[in-house]
């Protein structure tokens, strides 16, 4: 749309619900001369003109701001001479049509990764017990792994007080640091089937741990293929990593997703399943107790869970990269 130059003004009196006292005639009644606007009778070429200008960031209009609020879009619309007034009701019922909301901004990253559909793709297909195109046998086993750091354990100064009738649980707000782990796990994500440690601090050696951890325990051991899922920390990147553990375990492949891919590893899922039941609300009387807790939960999740119902598929992920292509970016830009 180009843009007038003068605003848009409603001559005809209107009532104060917006609705003109002649309706019939009201698009007779437009000019572009200074007067008293009607709420909700405005042309759509002015509401389209608007939503454009709310998709855009206030920097291209020298505006000294890093997002549109309601307030500054409503005074800078009438500022840039769209529309001499405006209600930000209006405005907001405007952009609440076509679910618009500049004041709301998000995290998102540009992956570098030109082979990111191939990454991501091997890992979506294993998934769906696939490999390069051939279902996996019975024998062929699929694992994802990865370490959450800084596990902390808090001291609350004061007890914890157990909820009561029409009370929640409290928590005393301040607390007493003892200390942290690095937690690495690894899951068989069609069994579910957990293995768990709590170290001093990530790296190579207590990676290596975790993985010689599972691989010692049957059926991994005598398994066809062992495929480990991991992203590219700085414990298991590289092709150093994958020499390394296929060196030693003659049935294991690594599979390592793209950079920037993390929401493409199931044990991610497991991870926030361990803040919400386990670390929330945090408090632990020692790191012993908090190792345990740890421990214990994963034999009561083998219990209790059931595999991911992990309904994401390669198919999807073109869909996706295909919608939120940029041409100017070497692949598509994912969420956070």
């Amino acid at each position: 749309m180009i843009k007038s130059l003068n605003a848009w003004t409603l001559a005809a009196r209107s009532s104060a619900y917006g609705v003109s006292a002649s309706s019939r005639n009201a698009w007779r009644a437009w000019k572009n001369v200074p007067d008293r606007v009607a709420p909700g009778l405005f042309p759509p070429e002015l509401v389209v003109q608007v939503k454009a200008l709310a998709c855009e960031l206030p920097a291209k209009h020298a505006v000294p701001l890093s997002r549109w609020s309601l307030g500054e879009l409503t005074r800078h619309v009438c500022q840039s001479g769209l529309v001499a007034q405006l209600s930000q009701t209006t405005l907001w019922r405007w952009l609440h049509e076509d679910a618009i909301r500049p004041w709301q901004h998000r995290c998102w990253i540009f992956p570098r990764d030109p082979d990111f559909a191939a990454k991501a793709g091997r890992i979506l297909d294993l998934y769906q017990r696939q490999w390069e195109g051939k279902p996996l046998q019975d024998d062929e086993f699929v694992i994802s792994a990865d370490e959450k750091t800084s596990v902390q354990a808090r001291r609350r100064i004061h007890p914890t007080l157990p909820p009561q009738p029409g009370q929640p649980m409290k928590v005393e707000h301040e607390y007493e640091r003892l200390g942290a782990w690095a937690y690495l796990a690894a899951m068989d994500v069609h069994a579910p089937r957990l293995f768990g440690r709590c170290e001093a601090t990530s790296g190579i050696a207590p990676f290596d741990r975790l993985v010689a951890q599972a691989m010692a325990q049957e059926p991994y051991r005598s398994a066809r293929r062992v495929f480990w899922i991991m992203d590219n920390g700085s414990s298991h990147r590289g092709q150093r990593s994958v020499q390394r553990l296929q060196n030693r375990y003659a049935n294991l492949q690594v599979v390592h997703g793209p950079i920037h891919a993390s929401w493409l590893n199931q044990i991610e899922i497991y991870f926030s399943i361990i803040q919400r039941k386990v670390l929330t609300p945090n408090d632990f009387n020692s790191l012993e107790m908090l190792a345990d807790r740890l421990q214990r939960f994963e034999r009561h999740y083998e219990i209790i869970a059931k595999p991911f119902e992990w309904k994401f598929t390669r198919d999807d992920l073109n869909k996706l990269l295909q919608r939120l292509d940029l041409p100017s970016q070497p692949a598509a830009t994912l969420a956070v």
